[in-house]
Parts: structure tokens; sequence; C-alpha cells
């Protein structure tokens, strides 16, 4: 099963896919990476953070645009991906594996994943 089957992906470019026991990996969709072009700085949140769905989580700066990266889903910060925030290029070249930002455990309920798409969707809904 390829990486895009299971994650769920939200209209302002952010996925989120299961690991288990409520814990989700978040990070951008490819999509995202491709407009900003070449990633040269990441800010990530500290572990232990609480966002709310819908907040500013993060930032990405390319060479292009800074941009806002917002929380998918409502929850703590779990782990921080440091490598990536290391070396934000990693992002351009694998945003689902290496490139994920930070792992989240989800205080929200059901009804926060209902707008999320699948993977599919969320190219269709690009066009």
């Amino acid at each position: 099963m390829s990486i895009t089957e299971k994650i769920l992906c939200a209209k302002t470019h952010e996925f989120i896919y299961e690991n288990e026991n409520n814990i989700y990996t978040a990070g951008l969709t490819d999509y995202a990476v491709e407009q900003l072009g070449d990633i040269v700085f990441l800010e990530l949140p500290e572990t232990g953070t609480e966002f709310k769905k819908g907040e500013t989580f993060a930032t990405v700066e390319s060479v292009k645009a800074a941009s806002e990266i917002y929380m998918p889903i409502s929850g703590k910060i779990t782990e921080v991906n440091s490598e990536v925030a290391d070396s934000p290029e990693i992002l351009n070249e694998d945003p689902y594996e290496k490139g994920w930002l930070v792992k989240i455990e989800r205080t929200g309920d059901d009804t926060e994943l209902s707008d999320l798409m699948e993977y599919e969707d969320y190219k269709e809904d690009l066009e």
C-alpha cells in the first residue's frame, strides 16, 4: 500500500495519517511543496504544544514565499521531525516519508476528520 492510499488531506494542503493509538503523522502535501518551490526554512512547534484544528502550527519559507501551515486536527504535538527542521530541502525530495513535520496525539472527535479528503479526492479537488 502506498503512503497516498492512507493519508487524509485538508483543503489547506496539509496531510495526516494515523499511526496507532490515536497518534497521527502530519505534513505538507506534494502539491503544496511543488507550489512553494525550493524550501529554505521551516519553523516547527515545540513537543507538548497543543493546537486546535485550523490553528497555525508551523511556518515554511521557500525561495518564492512564506506560508503558514495549519493544524489538520486538534491535538498535542508528541514528536517533531528535527531532521526536516535542520534540512528543510527534505520536504522537496520526500514530503510523505522523510519530510513529515510532526506527530500529533489527537484530542478532537471524529467530526474533525469529516472535512478531510482521501488523496485521490484531494487531487481531483485541485483540478
